[in-house]
């Protein structure tokens, strides 16, 4: 009696309070890595490297549905009351219809290095959170082919806070790109994942080689994204962390966003409007530009800190 009864409060506690669940790939059974959990009102998370997950039922009594999607697969929802530990997604062949593969190129080319825009003021940076992303453009250089061998991120580890304190982090961040949609992001561009990891030991301008992806930029241009993914242990595994604090305001408890260090340093000293943001699981996951139309209140728009300053290492093919 005693063990029937254990086996049943073990079951019980594991749908009340956390299940272990996995996003693989319908046809060959392979996990989908970091793919996107929205809970369809405004808030979600991300999967794991191994398609891993946690959704705890009495955290979120108020979702039923969960709306799981990834780059070259359809968006599939799943209800929460019957959730399985696998949950499968079918890749779906218009998005792989556009995945172009280039030989790699052995001919000459010259490098263009972009320079980066950054500084590590505190106000005028970007506070992102699990569910922004953040899109700058980049066009073909001089009409050649040309490949993105590597991006020049800026980050603000703030250094000058750290020394008041400890603000250790170790955060995952996913480079996607986005092919160029008469000015504003358009389709995914499907590619392996580019995942790299921040800590408070990085500051001003992470540089990430992305040189065996054979990014090579379209004749109209792309945009290359940063999103937020969640903290890390030092090996770089996603954590199922907090990612929602639960604060009391007139209109009741809301859930509101976690944000995550290292903050983005936006800029005032680019002569053109070229970043766009978005919140993943808001929105419709629509992308607007960053100025008074996405938010009249943001104290950066207000100041002109309306860019954000990637750069980038290039490859320009002379044939």
């Amino acid at each position: 009696m005693r063990f029937f009864i254990a086996v049943l409060m073990f079951f019980i506690s594991a749908q009340l309070f956390g299940q272990n669940i996995f996003i693989l790939d319908q046809t060959n059974q392979t996990p989908v890595s970091f793919a996107t959990i929205s809970f369809g009102d405004g808030r979600g998370t991300f999967a794991g490297d191994q398609g891993e997950f946690t959704f705890e039922l009495d955290k979120y009594v108020d979702i039923d549905t969960l709306f799981i999607s990834s780059i070259g697969y359809g968006e599939k929802a799943f209800a929460t009351k019957t959730l399985p530990q696998k949950l499968f997604l079918l890749p779906e062949t218009s998005e792989l219809e556009e995945v172009i593969l280039i030989g790699e190129k052995r001919g000459k080319f010259k490098k263009r290095k972009l320079k980066e825009t950054t500084h590590t003021e505190y106000f005028t940076s970007w506070l992102p959170t699990v569910e922004s992303e953040v899109a700058v453009f980049f066009k073909r250089e001089e009409g050649k082919s040309t490949k993105i061998a590597q991006l020049k991120i800026p980050i603000n580890s703030e250094k000058e806070f750290r020394k008041k304190g400890n603000l250790k982090f170790s955060t995952l961040f996913r480079i996607q790109f986005y092919k160029n949609d008469n000015g504003i992001p358009g389709k995914a561009m499907v590619h392996k994942d580019i995942i790299f990891r921040v800590s408070e030991k990085n500051d001003e301008v992470f540089e990430l080689d992305i040189d065996k992806h054979q990014i090579f930029i379209p004749e109209n241009g792309l945009f290359a994204s940063l999103q937020v993914l969640g903290y890390a242990d030092p090996q770089g595994k996603l954590i199922q962390t907090k990612k929602y604090n639960e604060i009391e305001t007139p209109r009741g408890v809301q859930k509101v966003s976690v944000t995550f260090r290292p903050l983005l340093p936006f800029t005032n000293k680019l002569p053109n409007q070229k970043t766009f943001v978005r919140r993943i699981f808001f929105n419709d996951k629509q992308w607007q530009v960053f100025d008074r139309t996405y938010n009249v209140n943001s104290n950066l728009v207000k100041m002109g800190f309306v860019n954000y300053g990637m750069g980038a290492v290039l490859h320009v093919y002379k044939d």
